[in-house]
């Protein structure tokens, strides 16, 4: 692997410097889903303070339904109701789009909501699952983007700060045509890199015609689930791998790539073994995001990654 994508956060960039860890493959993601814009050109700033020469990735919300504006989590029990305020939606014309009986896909299909009732102040939904649903969490609804812009307000105002502060890369989310990328070579600076994010369905579905509009794309495993199923990943992920090579463009990899090592020094054999496969599948990198974001082992994710690059650049061939 020739790349590898560190997200930053209160651990990586906060409690541990950048220089405790620096090297030269590196690329530091700003999600640009958290914060506001003042949050994040201050981010650009420390970042730079701690070390100038850096690559940077700011990483679009793109078109992704998100809960706004949840001061406190909201318990939600299984079969029982809850409702949200339209002004608790990053798009408010979201009620529009939806009609009784959908299935809303939460956080990542942690939660099951069953839209119940929608008028012009609030959605009524039956949950099907147990938790607390917090600020800023993604509300799925499959096949319903039709009508939705690619890019939102705030993925316009980062594409500002991009071309102000000369970043490297910007993830492009839920791109889901060609044409998408089209848009937004129009307002990013041409010496910034795409990073076509392929997470929804639609994109698979696209994926040739994608492919010849950037030069990396970044598969976000987590999103993706959301829209065809966990089960079918694999399949998926193989294929969208295997297009990109033929096509001659870099893959990275991402979601849950080292998720033990957010509360754990050491990584389980499961994630270990999948690291493995990974990098020897010809991907061109792969990202940490909650695990260096977060994270309480920052330091120790990134030594099982150069040990993992270690072992397979000293595999040898026995006749």
């Amino acid at each position: 692997m020739k790349k590898l994508i560190l997200t930053t956060g209160p651990s990586l960039g906060g409690k541990i410097n950048l220089n405790q860890i620096h090297q030269d493959k590196f690329i530091y993601r700003i999600n640009g889903a958290h914060g506001d814009i003042e949050s994040i050109k201050n981010t650009i700033i420390n970042l730079r303070k701690q070390k100038a020469d850096i690559d940077i990735l700011i990483d679009l919300p793109g078109n992704k339904i998100r809960t706004s504006g949840i001061s406190e989590a909201i318990q939600v029990e299984k079969d029982k109701d809850f409702s949200l305020k339209i002004d608790q939606f990053n798009y408010k014309e979201f009620y529009k789009l939806v009609k009784p009986g959908m299935e809303v896909y939460a956080n990542d299909s942690v939660f099951l909501f069953i839209v119940k009732e929608v008028n012009d102040k609030e959605i009524i939904f039956t949950s099907k699952s147990t938790g607390l649903l917090l600020n800023n969490k993604g509300m799925h609804v499959r096949n319903l983007h039709d009508n939705i812009p690619f890019l939102f307000e705030k993925d316009k105002e980062l594409i500002k700060l991009c071309n102000e502060f000369d970043i490297a890369y910007v993830g492009a989310s839920f791109v889901r045509k060609a044409s998408d990328i089209q848009e937004l070579k129009q307002v990013l600076h041409s010496n910034t890199k795409i990073i076509s994010k392929i997470e929804t369905l639609e994109a698979v579905n696209n994926l040739y015609s994608i492919l010849q509009e950037v030069e990396y794309i970044l598969i976000d495993r987590g999103d993706l689930s959301t829209e065809i199923g966990i089960e079918k990943i694999p399949r998926f992920q193989n294929y969208i791998v295997e297009m990109a090579h033929h096509n001659a463009i870099k893959v990275f990899l991402a979601t849950q790539i080292l998720k033990n090592m957010e509360e754990k020094p050491i990584p389980t054999i499961a994630e270990i073994d999948d690291l493995y496969n990974i990098a020897k599948s010809g991907v061109f990198g792969v990202q940490l995001s909650e695990e260096t974001a977060v994270g309480h082992y920052v330091e120790e994710c990134v030594k099982i990654l150069n040990l993992i690059q270690d072992e397979i650049n000293n595999e040898k061939i026995i006749l």
